[in-house]
């Protein structure tokens, strides 16, 4: 396709959504759509995000796929372009039955015998690619969601847990990408690369991301450290504003 009516139409510009476009799981800014809106016009740009397409809706607005040129939805898994859906991926068919089972018995196992705190309800989300898992539980307030974050990073309870998928499932073929403040991703190794397999159907000359969760084993890592991809670590929504005006708008 040809994005000729940009003026820079070589350049694609992809997003992480929380702590990039949004505060964690809240709505985004009207600077910040505005400053989207600019920039589309210079430059292709897209999405990632972590969660699935409603939870996106809930941050951004119903609209979400028609203000991005490039959505993608549970890191990727799921994709659109120009609002049409592009195909996507199977965890449960990558998984089979059986072994998914034997995978959620074990985190359910895990989760019931965790020590923290407080604990809510959905502790395991299913999505199209990939499911997540949150030890306090993804119904939990936007306070305990923060409470549980800082007490994260004392304990380690997520890096714990994951190592000990890790040495459950050596043979699962399973990547664990721990993102946002309360939960980490689990999807089949390599299927992280698919919104990067999108893309590069376009032959764009300079991909650019931003993403606050950029340290290995943070679930922007891959694409931020991709050899194609000039990667932005920020720290909030506002700094994603002054990098994009630095680079863009100058």
């Amino acid at each position: 396709m040809s994005w000729s009516g940009k003026s820079d139409p070589n350049t694609i510009v992809l997003f992480d959504i929380d702590g990039t476009l949004t505060p964690a799981r809240k709505v985004i800014s009207s600077e910040m759509l505005s400053v989207l809106a600019e920039l589309r016009k210079k430059v292709v740009i897209g999405f990632v995000g972590g969660s699935d397409l409603e939870k996106q809706k809930e941050q951004i607005g119903q609209n979400v796929v028609d203000l991005f040129d490039y959505s993608f939805p549970e890191n990727g898994l799921t994709a659109f372009k120009l609002g049409n859906q592009l195909d996507s991926a199977s965890f449960i068919g990558f998984m089979g039955e059986d072994r998914y089972k034997k995978l959620v018995n074990f985190i359910l196992r895990y989760i019931a015998e965790l020590d923290i705190p407080i604990k809510r309800g959905t502790f395991v989300e299913f999505r199209a690619g990939m499911i997540n898992v949150s030890p306090i539980g993804r119904n939990c307030s936007h306070p305990e969601r923060e409470e549980f974050e800082k007490f994260d990073k004392i304990h380690n309870i997520r890096p714990k847990f994951v190592e000990a998928l890790k040495n459950e499932f050596p043979d699962y073929g399973l990547t664990y990408s721990i993102g946002g403040q309360i939960s980490f991703d689990v999807f089949p190794t390599g299927w992280d690369k698919f919104r990067l397999r999108h893309i590069k159907e376009e032959n764009f000359k300079t991909i650019h991301f931003f993403g606050d969760k950029t340290f290995k084993g943070g679930n922007d890592y891959e694409i931020y450290t991709h050899p194609d991809v000039k990667g932005h670590s920020v720290t909030s929504p506002d700094d994603t504003i002054r990098i994009l005006k630095e680079l863009f708008f100058q």
